[in-house]
């Protein structure tokens, strides 16, 4: 196994142990708290909405198996090194970015979509805070899968 993809489980496992702690709070917001005995709920509030929790969970977790897939898949996609590394570093970008955004989203009015006030709610800091860094990887992500295709696809036979 080459350093990229040590490097590329390393993340998609902590975007996975980060997705998990989403799916916490998403227990966490249901329950209105924790439960500490059978029947004793510890009564306490989370940030967020149920949808939004539960965006965090299967969308950290989708994309930290993506980063997954993408690293056992890399041995077998032909491409430069310097392509190589852009898929390694890019997914991994995409990954985290998705995950402050899914974070953020639920922490913000208008669910860190737009730049300014969108229907759904007022921007603020943090809506532009979790916008920013998955902007660019709404583009990034399709540019990573058509290297990746192309890259599989011209593959040769050994």
């Amino acid at each position: 196994m080459s350093k990229l993809q040590r490097v590329m489980i390393a993340n998609g496992l902590l975007v996975m142990l980060v997705s998990m702690f989403a799916g916490f709070m998403l227990m966490f917001n249901l329950l209105g708290g924790f439960e500490i005995w059978p029947g004793q709920i510890l009564e306490f509030s989370v940030y967020g909405t149920t949808e939004g929790w539960v965006r965090a969970h299967s969308g950290g977790v989708t994309n930290a198996l993506l980063v997954m897939a993408i690293a056992f898949a890399l041995p077998h996609v032909n491409v430069s090194a310097f392509q190589e590394k852009f898929l390694a570093y890019g997914f991994i970008y995409v990954a985290w970015s998705f995950t402050v955004f899914y974070w953020l989203g639920n922490a913000s009015a208008n669910r860190a979509l737009t730049f300014g006030d969108n229907q759904l709610g007022e921007s603020s800091l943090v809506s532009v805070l979790g916008f920013l860094p998955g902007l660019p990887s709404v583009v990034l992500v399709v540019v990573l899968l058509v290297i990746a295709v192309k890259g599989i696809l011209s593959k040769k036979d050994q």
